[in-house]
């Protein structure tokens, strides 16, 4: 059976605010292939839900850098997970821009896609981490983008 998580939104910013400018070393760094914005951006929702879900391929986890979901590093990847999730690990809701709390994620986009998975780490202004463009409590404002959704992590779900 399948038990409600609560997603803990301060240890989601904490882990996004000490590793925003630095790299956790328990993780790879992608930077350098692709980009590491998303896998930031996983490795603070899980800061805040504490479950993955193993499930091979649609999952979402990281064990390694070779052992590891799509859903873990690519921005369009972790989208359809979290918003069609039903099992094991967090779910999220695409929600406007003033029902974002700090702990959620925006997504930037342009004309081809979304591109871009910051944290926001604070509300009025929005302010966000993220990596890539390595950011620490930068303002929402500053970047440049066509598109954006909001997506509010609502909780995580575990094996009882």
């Amino acid at each position: 059976m399948l038990t409600f998580v609560p997603y803990d939104r301060s240890a989601a910013v904490d882990y996004a605010r000490r590793w925003a400018l630095s790299r956790n070393p328990a993780y790879y760094d992608f930077q350098d292939i692709g980009g590491d914005c998303t896998n930031f951006a996983s490795q603070c929702i899980l800061a805040g839900s504490g479950v993955m879900n193993y499930t091979p391929v649609t999952g979402w986890y990281y064990i390694n850098a070779n052992d590891r979901t799509a859903s873990w590093t690519g921005v369009e990847y972790l989208y359809d997970f979290l918003i069609n999730n039903d099992g094991p690990g967090p779910w999220a809701a695409e929600v406007p821009e003033e029902a974002a709390l700090p702990g959620d994620l925006v997504q930037l986009g342009g004309p081809g896609g979304f591109y871009h998975s910051p944290v926001i780490v604070s509300v009025a202004p929005i302010l966000v981490c993220a990596h890539t463009y390595d950011a620490l409590d930068r303002p929402l404002s500053t970047y440049v983008y066509s598109r954006a959704r909001f997506l509010r992590v609502e909780g995580a779900r575990k094996w009882a």
